[in-house]
């Protein structure tokens, strides 16, 4: 099954606004992995300016936003495996994000498990690894929402495990006409939430993230748990949450 032929027209005359919240998850070492290397902050605060001299340049209509909403638009070094909405090699970036917090919680576990499972000799971690969950604000007049018609009929192209090379032409198609946003169904969310694939810089209605929440995550032989202090909140993710990828499915958690 491919794209049908009026795929085109309809991201072109179906662009909606869309405003909101949504949340991202990054790991939490870049608050404290140089830390471990000086002996003060001055030290560290030195060591941080050396390095990201060493980093592309941020693109100029990035730099008046926050690193965390510009960073995955900064690196123009050909993209080493292929996401779902963007190519492998030197391609376009794409901010993921989630419309809640659960949702980007079961991708980030997803992917934590997707790494063991196609690394089977690497022992599970001992302890679990911080994140850093944000929320930003965007706003668009230019967004697509493929959980409605004309597109969600045509739901599986995008939504296949392992297979992004509909979804990705998809968005070169997007690109052409404009698109600031495609919002699509999570596949991982047990709940069924909902994901966005950001397209361009212009969106965010805020230069700087709006909340910020610290969650830990650790993986262990009955699969995913997630735990955060403020606000207190905990998430689990078992081992059948995502037996739907045969990835998963064939996974042998206890090492």
């Amino acid at each position: 099954m491919s794209l049908p032929i009026w795929m085109r027209d309809a991201l072109s005359s179906e662009q909606k606004t869309y405003s909101g919240k949504v949340w991202r998850l990054v790991e939490a070492q870049h608050q404290v992995s140089t830390l471990k290397l000086v002996d003060s902050l001055a030290e560290q605060d030195l060591l941080e300016l050396l390095l990201e001299q060493t980093k592309p340049a941020i693109p100029l209509e990035c730099r008046h936003l926050d690193l965390l909403l510009s960073t995955p638009f900064r690196y123009d070094s050909p993209y080493p495996h292929g996401s779902c909405f963007r190519a492998a090699g030197k391609t376009e970036g794409v901010f993921y994000a989630a419309e809640n917090v659960t949702a980007a919680l079961a991708e980030m576990a997803f992917y934590r498990l997707l790494f063991f499972a196609e690394s089977p000799s690497t022992p599970l971690p001992q302890d679990a690894a911080e994140l850093t969950a944000f929320s930003c604000a965007i706003a668009s007049g230019n967004a697509i929402d493929l959980t409605h018609q004309p597109f969600a009929a045509h739901d599986a192209l995008w939504s296949d495990f392992s297979d992004y090379r509909e979804p990705q032409r998809l968005v070169a198609m997007a690109r052409e006409v404009d698109v600031d946003l495609l919002r699509y169904r999570s596949i991982r969310d047990p709940e069924g939430g909902s994901n966005l694939a950001i397209l361009m810089r212009r969106v965010f209605a805020e230069p700087r993230p709006l909340e910020r929440q610290t969650w830990r995550m650790r993986v262990s032989a009955t699969g995913v748990q997630a735990l955060c202090e403020f606000p207190r909140a905990r998430v689990e993710f078992t081992r059948v949450t995502f037996s739907a990828d045969p990835r998963i499915a064939v996974m042998w958690l206890e090492r």
